[in-house]
């Protein structure tokens, strides 16, 4: 399957993006998010430097990228953790109970 020409608007400005078939929706939805992102900072910061604009932005969403990467792998070690300490207690349970069939 080929890729699929799409025209977003950033900043004022359309520039075409290639996109895979079915995935232009998201595509668009994350375009516009893009834009709320860097007209509500424009505002916010007052710099009107668009270079500087996605600059800033294109740190912001990586850091957030960080952090959600961060908090899942919190999450992840947490539960294989839990997942552990259930498979100790399941073993101790088992050896008991075929301790007490003897």
């Amino acid at each position: 399957m080929s890729n699929q020409a799409v025209d977003v608007e950033i900043l004022g400005k359309i520039t075409r993006v290639n996109c895979p078939p079915g995935q232009e929706d998201s595509l668009i939805q994350a375009a516009k998010e893009l834009d709320d992102r860097l007209k509500e900072m424009a505002e916010r910061t007052k710099v009107t430097n668009e270079v500087k604009l996605l600059t800033i932005a294109a740190l912001n969403i990586c850091y957030e990228l960080q952090s959600k990467i961060k908090e899942n792998q919190q999450t992840t070690d947490h539960l294989a953790t839990r997942m552990e300490q259930l498979s100790i207690s399941l073993d101790s349970v088992i050896h008991q109970v075929e301790q007490e069939k003897s």
